[in-house]
């Protein structure tokens, strides 16, 4: 093949060839600053990489160091490749999450399948062993051919990975939304468990100590993934598409089962995963962390395609790879430990006590910055931040109830919107009981596995409401919090800890600025007072298509203990004779709500309000009441209100239905999204016990055997049917939808 003469530092400036690679005049005045002369074409690709949005949270910094990250149970915070959390008995859970969504906006199956493979490598860099997966996804309207594609595509690329790995997926969530057409959001999380003498680092330390390159062969896949990553996807006009990276679950299981062997040993220093920005970050991140340098011999590095550059191979996103740092003269038995998994592994270079990240390529220095040039210095953007016009527009008006006709139509009509709907068209692809820990599989609040050897349980969940945040970030950024803890605390879960996905549009426009701003000092207060600090978690911005943003999605990802197995709760009803409660009053709150959402076409208005006193009170009062086994079954009240809770109650119930009575509006009694509300059944003889604990809670009906869903109001029925004719409405509703023509 032909030889590419790399453009010179003169032509590189003058021609501003940096601004293909997504810098700035600017930043590149700012690196040329720094290294005292004009960057070359191999460290200005190092330097775009890694002042990249998606590497350098350069705009979004400022917003990160409001979040509570520390805790009586945190071993680690944010800055490595997940977060540690002790669970007791000498053992921890590690966790994160982050986002592959440019990736899936283009090549859906491989974007999030790599997005699986990418965050199982976090965990597993760790020292831990990766023992759930958690996903959240955003997706267009089903109506529309592209957004069906991208959601099938994306679902199989999970189901695939995990499934080949090995590793269950035991919760997650799926809205949809028209404001997520052609520009999906798929976030992906993993949780490992590992005892704490495990732990390993990121860390290139000891001069002298040598790099050990591990894993697949690099290619030309995934180069300036991360810089494709911080910017505007276009989707609607032709345009050349950059050569995706493609994930082999298989390698990655041998890698992973490699990588656990090797954290046993004490000649590892460091390791860590090849993510974004590939080689240049986990090297310039593994030196600028511990203080050193380190020299790498490019032409060592194993390749699977001839005739790489150095700005290829330094660039390149290929998957499974891992960075490994080792006490000299102990390369080989790590070498022959990764041959015993049939893995490649090379010594590349060495761990020097200048601080430069040096690069040799066919007897040349072809690039030489300082590790914490790249790592640490890169700029720090305070954006400007403006409230938008419709945000007092919607503060002014009143709440107010949509127009219904027929209360039972619309119930029906709620629970085959997509976002209510049955998931089971998702998670029926997803291996849930891999490894055989599985307590609680997808379909209830959280997924619960076991933690092998105790009496223990991890419950995960992942949740945010980007509606109410798109009315009001702050009020929102707090129920995005408030929800994933009510998934936990209904599961007999006590919340422990954070990660969260912050996917919102360009921070170059104010009023989105203004969003992440808001949104990230509502997250703060609420993490803070549900004793749930952020671990660690990931930023994507310009989630945008023909620069209309999405509606802001900070996601959040939290994992709880159950400290007895026996106090796992479900969501469905158990027996009949139960009597059901209601804890928390219900106010005419429809604004974001799935109902203003389906009468309206739009959403506008207030989002509900939120006083986090009161959510930790009553989350604290129905957590003892479940650890004290008086409660059959609780589920939080969210998108759909009342109506659809009772009815998703039944759905799961063996030959069970419910007879309640509500009282005021029907449609506010029924529908209305108010928060820190839920729905629980308790053994008649707890009753008085459950009320002694539970303060606002208020006894509403009764489990039946009947197989009948009856509402009553004031002073006349509301709603009558079978729960198997709600049941088909909501069980069915996706697959429906995915198999019209359109």
């Amino acid at each position: 093949m032909s030889v590419m003469h790399e453009p010179t530092t003169q032509q590189i400036k003058d021609e501003k060839l940096y601004r293909q690679m997504g810098m700035t005049d600017e930043e590149f005045d700012r690196a040329t600053e720094m290294i005292g002369r004009l960057p070359n074409y191999t460290e200005t690709g190092l330097f775009s990489a890694m002042w990249s949005e998606h590497c350098s949270y350069k705009s979004s910094k400022p917003i990160l160091r409001k979040f509570p990250t520390e805790g009586e149970r945190v071993l680690q915070g944010p800055g490595e490749g997940a977060g540690i959390v002790d669970i007791g008995d000498n053992q921890a859970a590690v966790f994160k999450m982050e986002s592959h969504n440019s990736p899936s906006a283009i090549e859906p199956f491989i974007g999030a399948a790599t997005g699986a493979g990418g965050i199982i490598r976090d965990v597993f860099s760790m020292g831990a062993r990766p023992v759930a997966l958690v996903n959240s996804m955003r997706f267009g309207d089903l109506s529309d051919a592209r957004d069906r594609y991208l959601f099938e595509q994306a679902v199989a690329g999970i189901a695939s990975y995990g499934n080949t790995i090995g590793i269950p997926t035991i919760a997650g969530e799926v809205q949809f939304d028209n404001c997520y057409s052609k520009r999906p959001l798929v976030n992906a999380m993993t949780v490992g468990l590992l005892n704490h003498e495990d732990i390993q680092k990121g860390l290139a330390s000891g001069v002298g100590n040598t790099v050990i390159y591990a894993g697949a062969k690099t290619g030309r896949d995934g180069i300036h993934g991360a810089t494709m990553s911080s910017t505007e996807v276009a989707v609607d006009k032709e345009a050349e598409l950059p050569v995706m990276q493609a994930g082999d679950p298989y390698l990655e299981k041998l890698l992973m089962e490699a990588c656990l062997e090797l954290v046993k040993s004490d000649a590892l220093i460091g390791i860590q995963d090849m993510g974004a920005a590939g080689l240049t970050s986990s090297a310039a991140e593994m030196a600028s962390k511990a203080g050193f340098g380190v020299e790498m011999n490019l032409d060592l590095v194993p390749q699977r395609e001839e005739g790489m550059t150095a700005y290829e191979m330094m660039l390149s996103e290929s998957q499974e790879r891992m960075l490994i740092v080792v006490k000299q003269g102990r390369e080989q038995e790590i070498i022959d430990l990764f041959s015993g998994y049939g893995i490649e592994a090379v010594s590349i270079g060495v761990v020097t006590d200048d601080k430069m990240l040096r690069l040799k390529h066919k007897g040349e220095t072809v690039a030489e910055i300082l590790a914490d040039t790249l790592a640490e210095d890169a700029p720090v953007y305070y954006k400007e931040s403006k409230e938008p016009a419709y945000f007092a527009e919607f503060q002014a008006m009143d709440n107010a109830e949509p127009a219904v006709g027929d209360l039972k139509e619309t119930l029906l009509a709620l629970l085959q919107r997509p976002t209510i709907a049955s998931k089971e068209w998702v998670y029926n692809q997803f291996d849930t009981q891999a490894r055989s820990n599985t307590v609680v599989a997808p379909g209830s609040s959280a997924g619960v596995i076991r933690v092998r050897g105790t009496n223990k349980g991890l419950a995960m969940t992942a949740d945010c409401n980007s509606r109410f945040i798109y009315l009001d970030p702050e009020t929102g950024g707090k129920i995005a919090v408030a929800e994933a803890t009510r998934n936990l605390i209904c599961s007999g879960a006590e919340p422990i800890a954070a990660t969260d996905c912050l996917n919102f549009g360009s921070p170059d426009k104010p009023e989105v600025f203004w969003q992440v701003e808001k949104s990230a000092d509502g997250i703060s207060e609420a993490c803070r007072k549900l004793n749930a600090p952020i671990i660690g978690g990931n930023v994507s911005m310009s989630n945008e298509v023909n620069g209309v943003p999405v509606y802001p999605t900070p996601t959040m990802g939290l994992v709880g203990i159950v400290h007895d197995l026996s106090q796992v709760t479900t969501t469905a009803f158990k027996q009949a004779g139960d009597a059901i409660y209601v804890i928390g009053e219900t106010a005419t709150e429809f604004g974001g709500s799935e109902l203003q959402q389906m009468v309206e076409g739009k959403i506008f208005g207030k989002a509900p309000a939120i006083d986090l006193d009161v959510e930790v009170s009553r989350q604290k009062g129905l957590l003892t009441a479940i650890q004290s086994k008086l409660v059959q079954s609780a589920t939080d009240l969210s998108e759909g209100g009342f109506a659809v809770a009772l009815c998703e109650s039944a759905f799961d119930a063996e030959g069970l239905g419910a007879e309640v009575e509500v009282s005021g509006s029907a449609v506010t009694a029924l529908f209305s999204e108010t928060q820190s509300r839920f729905l629980v059944s308790v053994k008649d003889e707890h009753a008085s016990a459950f009320e002694k604990l539970v303060q606002d809670a208020k006894r509403i009906g009764t489990v039946t055997a009947t197989e009948e869903i009856v509402i009553k109001g004031d002073d006349a029925v509301l709603i009558e049917g079978t729960v198997e004719e709600f049941r088909s409405a909501w069980k069915g509703a996706i697959a429906c939808l995915l198999n019209s023509e359109a």
